[in-house]
């Protein structure tokens, strides 16, 4: 039988990081007794990383649309051992895209006990972990930290100082005894006490220039100086950062020779089609559930998800700050929202969005988009514009070719329909008889048959017909009234 101690895990862990708490070696002497290798981080991520994708497992679980752009860069960087830089608009994914980076690191990983720079048990770096060792040998106590602790993330803001990066003096060590020359008085920052794990940075361009200098002094020359005391810190880490890119290549806020320091930059982007917007926004936006019964159709979350697209192509929005991802899901929430708020007034379920919940999403837009400053005063009908444009692309593409004669023929015989968000499903029904429902259901691929969900088909049919200038439409958006 293979020695236990040799056979890899799948994704390159090494079996001994398997072993329950009790089973794991406590000592820096049981520790080289047992046969664990180490390696550095970003040989930790490259092999696991490798072993993953020979595997076929997936990579990044949760990310969705990077898979033919953005998640083929990070694996090449992170192969090739570089530092990375994610450039991108807000609500890209980057955070969500570093954060799963945790997972490619080992399960377990040996600390010497105590040390608050993940010293190794091998070759410690801080003063405190070189005297445990010097003092103890090999009877040194060793613990176990996991992964998810093996991961620092800092937000870059203006009033970020050198002392929540790298550490200042402690002032309680000093009180205690201590002289401010040693090195024992020191309290680490967020890098040093990242060691031998992965540092992110948010917003990289944010971060004031001399805080810059001291990162790269850190990551550069492996010292530390703080209030004039060097200290020798070589730090084993994997660092990203995210930046925007008009920060980062127009305004320059980023020092040269930190720039240099990444050896890859990524850019990130928006969902390049409506199919992985609609996938994000289902597994990202919540719902009410708890309440009442919710069934969103597809063609509303199409509705939703071009509306968006349509927002980051126009002329009449500043591109330069995004449209984030977040737009869409929140855009879905308050659909859903007003779809529960009539089921909750009405008595009438299941809570299936329809067109005139839409009034919802031009509200909660107006404050998550900027407008370019000549459209000052034209918001609303900017958005209703575009809206507008998102149920003519979503219907002409579940309805092409349907035949609505029927439903024309109802109008020019006089008949109107008054509707609203909170007008019943039964309500509405009653007003107009839906010729062919059935063949209506299955072109717009509704997976149940109730009032609500008639209710829903019949006023998208109405509206993709007055947006084709087939029918005409009047009143608000709390009572609308469709007729010739």
């Amino acid at each position: 039988m293979a020695d236990p101690i040799a056979v890899r895990w799948p994704y390159g862990l090494p079996m001994n990081l398997a072993w329950s708490g009790a089973q794991r070696p406590s000592t820096v002497g049981e520790l080289r007794e047992s046969g664990w290798a180490s390696r550095s981080v970003k040989d930790e991520l490259r092999e696991n990383l490798a072993s993953r994708l020979r595997s076929g497992a997936q990579i990044f679980p949760g990310i969705v649309g990077f898979d033919d752009t953005v998640i083929p860069a990070l694996e090449r960087a992170i192969l090739a051992g570089h530092d990375v830089i994610l450039l991108g608009e807000r609500g890209q994914a980057k955070t969500r895209l570093i954060r799963r980076l945790v997972d490619l690191l080992d399960e377990w990983m040996p600390i010497l006990a105590g040390s608050e720079v993940n010293d190794h048990p091998f070759a410690p770096i801080s003063v405190g972990g070189k005297n445990l060792v010097e003092e103890l040998g090999q009877a040194a106590p060793i613990s176990w930290v996991h992964r998810e602790a093996r991961y620092a993330e800092k937000l870059a803001t203006p009033d970020t100082a050198v002392a929540d990066l790298i550490g200042d003096v402690d002032p309680i060590k000093v009180a205690e005894g201590r002289y401010l020359s040693d090195e024992e008085t020191i309290h680490f920052g967020l890098v040093p006490r990242t060691n031998r794990g992965i540092f992110s940075i948010n917003e990289l361009p944010d971060l004031p220039t001399r805080i810059q200098v001291s990162l790269l002094n850190v990551l550069e020359e492996r010292d530390i100086q703080i209030r004039g005391y060097t200290i020798q810190l070589p730090l084993d880490m994997f660092m990203i950062a995210s930046a925007n890119p008009e920060d980062y290549t127009n305004r320059g806020r980023i020092i040269t020779p930190l720039k240099d320091r990444f050896g890859s930059e990524v850019r990130t982007h928006y969902p390049a089609s409506v199919g992985d917007e609609i996938e994000i926004m289902e597994m990202e936006a919540s719902s009410p559930v708890d309440l009442v019964d919710v069934d969103v159709p597809e063609f509303m979350q199409e509705i939703i998800a071009q509306f968006t697209h349509a927002v980051r192509a126009s002329d009449h929005i500043n591109q330069r700050s995004g449209v984030s991802v977040r737009f869409s899901i929140a855009n879905l929430e308050s659909v859903v929202a007003s779809a529960v708020r009539r089921v909750l007034r009405t008595g009438q379920g299941p809570a299936v969005p329809r067109i005139s919940d839409l009034a919802a999403v031009t509200q909660s837009s107006m404050g998550r988009v900027e407008f370019e400053v000549f459209e000052e005063g034209r918001e609303i009908e900017i958005l209703r514009r575009l809206l507008g444009a998102a149920v003519v692309v979503t219907f002409r593409d579940h309805l092409a070719g349907f035949d609505f004669a029927p439903v024309i023929d109802m109008f020019e015989s006089g008949a109107t329909v008054e509707t609203g968000d909170l007008v019943a499903p039964t309500d509405l029904l009653g007003q107009i008889d839906l010729p062919d429902f059935n063949s209506l259901a299955l072109r717009l691929d509704l997976a149940q048959e109730s009032p609500a969900h008639a209710a829903s088909a019949l006023e998208f049919v109405l509206e993709g017909l007055h947006l084709t200038r087939r029918l005409n439409k009047t009143g608000s958006t709390e009572a609308t009234v469709y007729g010739l």
